[in-house]
């Protein structure tokens, strides 16, 4: 692998986004389910501006009290109907922006409930269909939502995180576990690697398994954001891996 994007979830409130700009590729921007309005949007976008980091809208459940992170009794109908204003809000910035979105990427509950909800995914791509032929849907590897995806002519971008640990069956460690998230740097940085050099993830369980990444995410929200992706940007560059 001789480059790799690098994208954080931005635009959610937190003090960390000027900072970590310079680190990252691209950005995934809160547009209204979990966070987020059109003043919020227009800051973070202008800031992606400013560091030539590609812009995504990050659609998530209507749920503002719990950030998105539960999934949510929904209607087909509501659903589609809050991830296309929540996308048209974020488009519609961007057009006044005069910038282009790259992406697309699901938040919280939602992401995970794509991995393996037939429903929902099926939803969730008639939602977004008008603009499959402009971006890319960052999906995480081996999932149900990368497979129809795919079957209905989407670009997509597999998806890995930096800093979030693994299962046995490649879906991430609930937040609710200790482990969940990977804090120490030392952990971070050996993760990445295996990620990026060896295409390879070790579980919580100690299994070693193949994957596939085009695209690592850093939280923003994690404690060590700042630092993580400064250690990644550096090491990734030290591997002859570029950022872009």
């Amino acid at each position: 692998m001789n480059s790799i994007d690098l994208n954080c979830d931005l635009g959610e409130g937190f003090p960390n986004d000027a900072a970590i700009m310079p680190y990252i590729s691209s950005c995934n921007i809160a547009c209204g389910g979990h966070f987020g309005s059109k003043e919020t949007i227009t800051q973070t976008i202008n800031l992606a501006k400013d560091n030539n980091v590609k812009i995504g809208a990050h659609p998530s459940y209507p749920d503002t009290i719990n950030f998105g992170r539960k999934t949510i009794i929904i209607d087909k109908e509501s659903f589609i109907k809050t991830i296309k204003e929540q996308i048209t809000l974020f488009f519609t910035c961007a057009a006044v922006a005069n910038t282009n979105v790259n992406h697309i990427k699901a938040h919280g509950a939602l992401y995970n409930d794509l991995v393996h909800d037939e429903e929902r995914v099926n939803w969730y791509l008639k939602a977004v269909n008008e603009y499959k032929n402009n971006i890319k849907l960052y999906v995480p590897f081996n999932s149900l939502i990368a497979k129809r995806a795919l079957e209905n002519g989407f670009n997509i971008a597999y998806e890995a995180f930096a800093d979030r640990n693994y299962t046995n069956a490649l879906t991430l460690v609930p937040r609710s576990f200790p482990n969940a998230i990977i804090k120490k740097n030392d952990e971070v940085l050996r993760h990445i690697l295996a990620l990026c050099v060896e295409k390879k993830v070790t579980t919580i369980e100690g299994k070693q398994i193949t994957i596939k990444a085009d695209t690592i995410c850093v939280h923003g929200d994690n404690e060590n954001a700042i630092e993580i992706a400064k250690l990644i940007n550096n090491i990734l560059k030290e591997n002859n891996i570029t950022v872009e």
